[in-house]
């Protein structure tokens, strides 16, 4: 039986409450943070960081804040990111079985910040048995089970619902260095110290080719046309210039490569849904991270380069009062 009225009205009413909510608990992390910056600094520094750095102090404040708040976000939205990386998704929806290929080869995460994606890039999840993990995986593997489910040394089996490749190498473009050690800590608990390198610098200085001075911030290059996969997460809304970055991510590719992308981009339901995505727009970058609400970020990584195919789409479960409606999907080059 579908929902009455009343039913609907007041979910749509909370629907565009939420937001607020969200920007309420990022607010009641600044006296959290006013005190972190206390105890590392002393509090006249930490005063003089909150007015007179607020751009540091924010950053500070976005740390503390996604700690505990981004673990839950990444739970709403693993059961879209994991079938994403699968290569089972299509016109923004989920499906059981993939229909295009999943991920492999060398990847690029942008934005991993202290790590909530890293254990994604594990090949724990090419197999049905998932249970083994960590820096001892392969060796424990080999000693686990067989296809029968007998002790033994034989293979695990590959999932039949994914169309993931072995991964060989991620980059994760991380700038902001005090994410790092976190970061560190989400690469080694999922044993991928040699798989995953933290690049400790922006989107303009991954190879020689995007750098015109001929300076390089870091020791490691990225050549254009080298990269099978790139992986965005809720992470383009706040990447400066994003319609010259997305460019330049998108030479990276090679021919035929593959851009996962989970993105919340500008409301298009109405013209009134849109004004007010823009008024809780005033508030939303200064209490989460620089984050922009009313990005058609969609559009900037279609208008990227030649795309040999565009499989795209908003998830149809968000409803029309949506304030922070996604894009999930694959752009193949």
């Amino acid at each position: 039986m579908a929902p009455g009225f009343l039913t609907r009205t007041s979910e749509a009413f909370l629907g565009l409450l939420n937001p607020w909510a969200f920007l309420y608990l990022s607010a009641s992390f600044i006296p959290q943070t006013l005190r972190h910056l206390a105890r590392e600094q002393g509090l006249i520094s930490a005063l003089a960081t909150l007015f007179f750095a607020p751009s540091r102090f924010r950053e500070a404040w976005f740390g503390q804040f996604w700690s505990v708040a981004g673990p839950g976000v990444r739970e709403r939205t693993k059961p879209s990111v994991l079938p994403l990386l699968d290569g089972r998704t299509s016109g923004g929806r989920v499906l059981d079985t993939p229909v295009g290929p999943g991920i492999s080869g060398v990847v690029i995460e942008i934005g991993p910040a202290s790590g909530l994606w890293v254990e994604v890039f594990s090949d724990r999840h090419l197999y049905e048995d998932d249970s083994v993990e960590g820096p001892g995986a392969s060796a424990a593997a080999s000693v686990g089970k067989n296809a029968s489910g007998e002790v033994g040394s034989g293979k695990r089996e590959k999932r039949a619902n994914t169309a993931r490749g072995k991964i060989t190498r991620v980059y994760g473009v991380e700038p902001n260095t005090a994410h790092h050690p976190a970061l560190r800590r989400a690469v080694a608990k999922a044993g991928l110290e040699d798989v995953y390198e933290i690049v400790p610098v922006g989107i303009e200085d991954l190879s020689s080719a995007s750098d015109g001075s001929g300076k390089k911030k870091w020791e490691g290059n990225i050549e254009p046309g080298s990269v099978d996969c790139i992986v965005s997460v809720l992470c383009l809304c706040s990447i400066p210039d994003p319609e010259q970055h997305i460019r330049e991510l998108y030479q990276l590719l090679r021919p035929g490569g593959r851009w996962y992308a989970l993105e919340h981009v500008r409301a298009e339901y109405s013209w009134y849904i849109r004004a007010y995505q823009r008024f809780v727009n005033i508030a939303w970058p200064v209490c989460i991270g620089g984050c922009q609400l009313c990005r058609q970020t969609g559009k900037s990584l279609k208008e990227a380069g030649p795309w040999t195919s565009i499989d795209i789409g908003q998830p149809p479960a968000e409803p029309w009062y949506q304030l922070v409606p996604h894009i999930l999907g694959v752009y193949t080059k």
